[in-house]
């Protein structure tokens, strides 16, 4: 039980540190919670319950790039909210069985987003006239997007913040503090709506939640300070380099 309690404590360390620098903590922590033996409902609940501390600590400092569209920013972590709610209920209404088999794909997706993140905001950045050429049908596209990725979020979670980056570009936005900003407080706001359901379902592991939550503050913390002498690149790679093992893992898993 004591080391089980440390790997869940040192991947929470490492993700929490990782969200601080490049993102894509959830890599971590979720393989570590189900490599203690945490089934997967439960490793998922407990992985986005622990990581929101970060998450909201994060987004406190975006308060200034934010506090200008403020209505904006209501209207999507509405939309945000009501997706993660029904992710977290198709979440809870899948059997481990299934989920497990569904689990591969949607660690692929992740891992393509993040590792593909940049050349999706390329794109999106290339095609924006474009787009705004049809107002209408790009507000209804728009709001789609987001309540689809925002329903992934509480079903899984792992890469919907890029997800979310790619779909604000859509909406024209260019500042990436603001971007940044934004998708952190979506994030926040779907991990904190979903523990609604997880709690009124009991699969949230308290004790783990807590220990990986203490890990990820001290993690997220120090990387403010690492951060600028670590290269992200190098972060993202090995980030990545997690991802696709653990895709493998998982896809290799299912087919036995």
């Amino acid at each position: 039980m004591v080391w089980q309690n440390f790997l869940i404590f040192a991947a929470a360390f490492l993700a929490g540190g990782i969200n601080g620098i490049a993102g894509g903590g959830s890599f971590i922590l979720f393989p570590a919670l189900l490599f203690v033996g945490i089934p997967p409902i439960p490793a998922n609940a407990t992985n986005a319950i622990a990581l929101l501390p970060g998450t909201l600590a994060s987004a406190g400092a975006y308060h200034r790039e934010i506090g200008s569209n403020r209505r904006t920013l209501i209207q999507i972590c509405v939309l945000g909210a009501i997706g993660g709610i029904i992710g977290a209920v198709l979440l809870l209404r899948t059997p481990s069985d299934d989920f497990l088999k569904i689990l591969p794909y949607l660690l692929l997706t992740a891992t393509l987003a993040f590792a593909f993140s940049k050349n999706m905001s390329n794109w999106v950045e290339q095609h924006q006239a474009q787009f705004a050429r049809f107002k209408v049908f790009r507000t209804v596209l728009i709001t789609i997007l987001q309540l689809i990725v925002a329903v992934y979020g509480g079903f899984f979670g792992g890469g919907m913040g890029i997800l979310f980056l790619a779909s604000f570009a859509l909406m024209g936005m260019t500042n990436i503090n603001q971007m940044n900003g934004y998708k952190t407080i979506l994030t926040s706001c779907i991990n904190a709506v979903i523990i609604i359901p997880f709690v009124n379902a009991g699969v949230i592991l308290w004790q783990e939640a807590a220990i990986a939550a203490i890990g990820a503050i001290i993690g997220g913390y120090m990387s403010a300070y690492y951060a600028q002498k670590i290269a992200p690149v190098l972060v993202k790679r090995f980030v990545i380099a997690i991802g696709s093992a653990m895709t493998l893992y998982f896809f290799v898993k299912s087919w036995l």
